[in-house]
């Protein structure tokens, strides 16, 4: 039976990650980075695309699995006729190699297990020549070098384009498997110890998560959520990815499959405001860093995406080779959204640096000459229509979120003068222009008959970025027009009281066919409006029912179907993981948050 996205956990080294289905199969892993070509991509296609599956012979899913408490490392279980079983996954954090430890433990009785694993390189297309060296399998395709070694040693034979192993174990006996990659012109890096590379994981996990400040309800749920962003993120870097996967579906069987393993402007005012409040300052200081890198340069070629370490050109590529996951291709790589103009990327950097420098975070000398020339660029600029926030493949329009985000560049950048006045800046032209910008946006981006905010100017169409309005300070909670706009996106976007995006139906405004889930980021949006527009009620139900949607290891994916009741798109999704931190800290901040 084919898996279904919410059957996957997620392990990784803070570099690259792999995702384990409940039968005990890696079926995707990307190395040496997120965004390399991958060497199982049975999550898109089938085995013969690449996995490594470990596992009870003739046994199906598994009796249960979990993490071990605050760590990312993975413990799955059989229980069968013979005995139980335990596999052990995990990515410890690389010196200079990746590497994969999978270790397999009999907990009673006596178990056959076998292992096969098929190696294919670049995204499934590319068959390695396997042959035996000191004690290894060793694949090897053009730049890539796989090797295989079983401590202790189990026999291992070629079959059908794989390298399979089948060994017995009794109650308290070990086998440990470690895959290990590096490009095929160097020499085999040194070996790694499993069993230490287990115990160290474990005990660098718990302390990593021991800073979490968060004691409220849902804990749990909070620290995985951080853990995710976590292991979402490239450490050389410090860039976040907004998820570990490419061409998930937002529809089984559509066509809205889209890279994900970047890094995305947008999310970084969020993010940010989760890890500071969080108590992760460290990593806060490193994605404010990778920030300044990313977008330093001319303000007019601002992206709104970058590669992990802040490269650009992210072309977007079909592979026709992979069916894709319940046959929704195509499957692609790359992002051609890396080329649309948004212009509420330029407030979210705003908002990330101004709250940077007002929570404490050690400055940048250039930081200021930055966002100042972030600033002229889009005194010029905002007027123009845009591809706005969802990166609408439909033509530009003059995106109410886009504008709003305008009038929080020109305001953090006010508050900031106003707050730092020995920084030089334009103080009065900012103040003007959050003016011109506000008074606009509640002409033309406001519908009085209805009481709410639209989508883009002069249209009937809602959506639910509108609901952020209150939060970054563009009105407060209170007014009427933020009330009614609430409202009105509640019952307009509502799909079993999750929410959606936007409103699909309409082709012309993001000129693809098919629909999605309920976004979940914008479902803890909603959550977060209701609360500070005094539901708190109505909010902590929903931040419950959102949370319910997390599957048995705490991960969630982009989108969710209320209907068949799956997880939908990429997975696990930092932005949804971004959203229950934070509305956790906002709904619960008197019960222990941050």
């Amino acid at each position: 039976m084919k898996a279904r996205i919410e059957d996957y956990a997620l392990i990784g080294d803070e570099q690259t990650a792999a995702l384990v289905g409940k039968d005990g199969s890696i079926d995707w892993l990307c190395l040496p980075r997120f965004d390399s070509g991958s060497c199982f991509a049975r999550l898109l296609g089938d085995e013969d695309h690449g996995h490594w599956r470990i596992a009870p012979k003739g046994a199906d899913v598994c009796t249960r699995r979990a993490y071990r408490s605050d760590t990312l490392v993975l413990d799955t279980e059989w229980e069968t006729a013979d005995g139980v079983v335990r596999v052990t996954d995990l990515m410890p954090q690389r010196d200079r190699a990746p590497d994969v430890v999978r270790i397999v433990e009999g907990v009673s009785g006596r178990v056959t297990v076998r292992s096969t694993l098929r190696l294919r390189f670049d995204y499934g297309s590319v068959m390695p020549w396997v042959r035996r060296s000191d004690g290894h399998r060793v694949a090897v395709a053009g730049p890539d070098s796989v090797w295989l070694r079983a401590e202790p040693s189990v026999r291992t034979w070629g079959e059908d384009y794989g390298t399979h192993a089948e060994f017995t174990v009794a109650e308290g006996e070990r086998v440990a498997f470690v895959l290990t990659w590096h490009p095929s012109h160097e020499r085999r890096p040194p070996l790694i110890d499993p069993y230490e590379a287990l115990e160290s994981s474990v005990t660098d996990w718990r302390r990593w998560a021991r800073q979490c400040r968060y004691d409220g309800p849902y804990r749990d749920a909070v620290v995985r959520s951080l853990i995710t962003l976590k292991a979402l993120t490239y450490a050389p870097t410090g860039g976040i990815v907004a998820a570990a996967t490419t061409s998930l579906p937002e529809q089984p069987g559509g066509v809205r499959n889209w890279d994900y393993r970047y890094c995305w402007l947008r999310d970084s005012t969020l993010t940010l405001g989760a890890l500071l409040a969080a108590g992760f300052q460290q990593e806060a200081e490193a994605w404010r860093d990778w920030l300044l890198r990313a977008v330093a340069g001319d303000p007019a070629e601002l992206q709104i995406m970058y590669g992990v370490a802040g490269e650009r050109r992210l072309r977007e590529t079909e592979l026709p080779w992979l069916p894709g996951f319940a046959g929704s291709s195509p499957v692609r790589i790359g992002n051609g959204a890396v080329d649309q103009l948004q212009l509420d990327v330029y407030g979210e950097v705003m908002d990330s640096l101004s709250l940077a420098r007002s929570s404490g975070l050690p400055t940048k000398p250039h930081m200021w000459a930055m966002q100042r020339s972030l600033m002229t660029f889009l005194e010029a600029a905002w007027r123009q229509p845009d591809e706005g926030l969802w990166e609408v493949r439909g033509g530009r329009r003059r995106f109410v979120h886009s504008k709003v985000m305008v009038w929080v560049a020109a305001d953090r950048a006010v508050r900031t003068l106003e707050r730092y006045p020995q920084l030089r800046g334009d103080l009065e032209g900012w103040r003007r222009l959050r003016d011109e910008v506000h008074r606009e946006v509640c002409e033309k981006g406001f519908d009085r008959e209805r009481n709410t905010f639209t989508q883009y100017y002069g249209s009937r169409e809602l959506d639910a970025s509108l609901l952020l309005i209150p939060r970054v300070g563009f009105l407060p909670p209170d007014d009427p027009r933020v009330v009614g706009t609430v409202d009105a996106v509640r019952d307009a976007l509502a799909h079993d009281g999750f929410l959606r995006r936007y409103d699909t139906g309409d082709s012309v405004i993001d000129g693809l066919p098919g629909g999605e889930g309920a976004f979940l980021a914008c479902s803890f949006w909603l959550a977060d409006a209701l609360h500070l527009t005094g539901r708190t009620k109505d909010a902590r139900e929903l931040f419950d029912r959102l949370v319910g949607l997390c599957n048995d290891v705490g991960l969630l994916a982009e989108e969710y179907d209320p209907v068949d009741g799956c997880q939908l798109g990429n997975f696990p999704q930092a932005f949804s993981h971004v959203g229950l931190v934070n509305t956790a800290l906002i709904l619960h901040a008197d019960d222990g948050a941050g």
